[in-house]
């Protein structure tokens, strides 16, 4: 089973136990995020509208530090005109430990036993 989160602008598939390289995120290492579901995959696919309602991906920080170096060159023939830039984005270091689905299942067995 996977399940498709939105964080940081971006869309990412999560599965448990995968490791995701995300946008930074203002959280420890050791600390647990979850965030909102937009589909889950599978044996049956489910779409939410905007989201799938009670789904969560439970993951843990692993780290937080800054990705590769881009050079960005700007040049114009004949101008005497350069320009050298570099980046490095900073990136949060994710591990996806569960994936929850449908927390409201729970209350309809406690109506029926409640019934009984």
């Amino acid at each position: 089973m996977y399940a498709i989160i939105k964080t940081g602008g971006k869309q990412y598939r999560a599965e448990e136990g995968a490791i995701l390289r995300v946008e930074k995120l203002d959280a420890q290492p050791g600390e647990k995020v979850e965030f909102d579901v937009l589909m889950v995959g599978g044996d049956k696919v489910k779409v939410g509208n905007p989201t799938v309602k009670g789904a969560k991906v439970v993951a843990e920080v692993l780290r937080t530090e800054r990705g590769k170096k881009i050079t960005v060159a700007k040049f114009k023939a004949k101008t005497n005109y350069r320009r050298k830039k570099g980046h490095r984005q900073w990136f949060t270091e994710l591990r996806v430990e569960k994936i929850r689905l449908r927390a409201a299942r729970k209350k309809k067995d406690d109506e029926a036993q409640a019934e009984e």
